[in-house]
């Protein structure tokens, strides 16, 4: 099955469609690349909950991140002027933040007012981003879109996910694919095949030289290039940068087939397809700080989706699907059902009465189905500042190696981890660029 992270299967039971890696995809919609290729002709249908994002609190409440500024606002008390203040600049430049943020760091910016604006709180550690704001609401909300990141939210560039994941929010939305993410592996191969491009599965590549001469592009991570480039990759100073290449906290999945919807305490989880479930600020940093360091916590912080609760595809009438993981130290062999489910049971008592079947997926498990996936880290390699200012390693073009004709193209480059085609597309730009 096409695809890699964005597949579909049903991995429960018979008739409950099932994300095997990504579920929800702000930055697809965001994505220049995507949106030239017009795949909504191919029968690619975004679905676009009533709010991107839930945040469930222990007294009950929830904050909701709405498509509107000011409506999330609205929701923040002591902060509404804060958030505000903070955000509304950002989403009216997003036109020309898209073409800035979703390329290579380091680049000579068309909008350098802009991405200036955007740059001086972006580069910041989320900790000190989110002292703009003063209440716990608005802190938590930070914290969990900021821990997309996969950093402690002590490290430097760490609010960047914060600060761009929201914005996105509030001017593309976070919607996923009706009928699961296999739909958009989908309709671009259906839109290759168009234009007299051939897809070959089931050939194991352990060689560059087992490829035709020419152009080729390598979607795989630093690890395997260096396996398969093998002596033909003469540059020791480029191998060496392959070979330090960091690779970030992993992932531990599940994903459940359910007799009903999630019985959230707070109604307005209901609206939103992804929901954070991670409390404070404080504890959501505590969580990414463990796993960062190497240690496992009995409260991880939990991204779960809920799609079924807006694409009846997902799974038979009356049913539904939800789809969470964590992160969790890279290689991790802990198996941490219990402590996920007891997250999700801490907003939505009942939860696991409603459980009819569950499907877990343990870092290892992630990286035999995709070997990128080194160690269960699904950002191709963690997303330090120096990493995504060099990221494989420092060269004017980041996509081409030392080879000659021979280019990485996958989120080991910029602009690095998500679902949007920029990494190929740009990879492709910069292959035919050189000749």
């Amino acid at each position: 099955m096409l695809g890699g992270g964005t597949r579909s299967e049903e991995l429960t039971l018979p008739g409950f469609v099932h994300d095997v890696c990504s579920a929800i995809h702000p930055l697809a919609a965001a994505s220049p690349f995507f949106g030239s290729l017009r795949l909504n002709e191919l029968g690619l249908e975004w679905v676009e909950s009533p709010a991107p994002l839930a945040h469930p609190l222990d007294d009950g409440s929830a904050v909701v991140l709405e498509r509107s500024v000011v409506a999330t606002a609205n929701g923040l008390g002591e902060d509404a002027r804060a958030y505000r203040r903070a955000y509304e600049p950002l989403v009216r430049d997003w036109p020309l933040l898209r073409g800035e943020l979703l390329g290579p760091l380091i680049h000579r910016p068309r909008h350098p007012v802009a991405l200036t604006r955007f740059g001086l709180r972006a580069l910041l550690p989320a900790a000190t981003a989110a002292r703009l704001f003063h209440g716990e609401r608005a802190r938590a909300l930070f914290a969990g879109v900021a821990a997309h990141s996969i950093l402690p939210l002590e490290a430097a560039g760490s609010a960047a996910s914060g600060f761009l994941l929201t914005v996105v929010a509030h001017a593309e939305g976070w919607p996923f694919p009706r009928g699961g993410s296999q739909r958009i592996a989908d309709a671009l191969v259906q839109r290759l095949t168009e234009l007299d491009g051939t897809v070959e599965t089931d050939h194991h590549v352990s060689s560059l030289r087992e490829l035709d001469e020419g152009l080729v592009l390598c979607d795989v991570t630093p690890r395997a290039f260096l396996e398969i480039a093998g002596a033909r990759l003469t540059d020791d100073r480029y191998r060496r940068a392959l070979a330090r290449y960091r690779y970030g906290p992993g992932a531990f999945k599940l994903d459940w087939a359910l007799d009903g919807p999630i019985p959230w305490t707070a109604d307005e989880c209901a609206r939103a397809a992804t929901v954070h479930l991670g409390g404070t600020f404080e504890e959501i940093a505590a969580a990414e700080r463990a796993a960062w360091r190497g240690d496992h916590i009995d409260r991880p912080f939990v991204l779960l989706a809920q799609p079924s609760l807006f694409d009846p595809s997902r799974a038979p009438a009356g049913r539904h699907t939800a789809w969470a993981y964590c992160h969790v130290p890279n290689g991790s062999t802990r198996d941490l059902t219990d402590a996920i489910e007891r997250q999700v049971e801490r907003f939505a008592p009942g939860f696991r009465e409603r459980i009819l079947a569950r499907h877990a997926a343990a870092p290892a498990d992630l990286e035999a189905r995709n070997p990128n996936l080194v160690g269960g880290d699904i950002a191709g390699g963690a997303q330090t500042l120096r990493q995504l200012a060099a990221r494989p390693a420092l060269r004017r073009v980041p996509y081409a190696t030392p080879i000659a004709g021979v280019y990485l193209c996958s989120s080991s480059t910029p602009p690095g981890a998500g679902v949007h085609g920029m990494c190929g597309h740009l990879a492709a730009r910069a292959a035919l660029a050189a000749g």
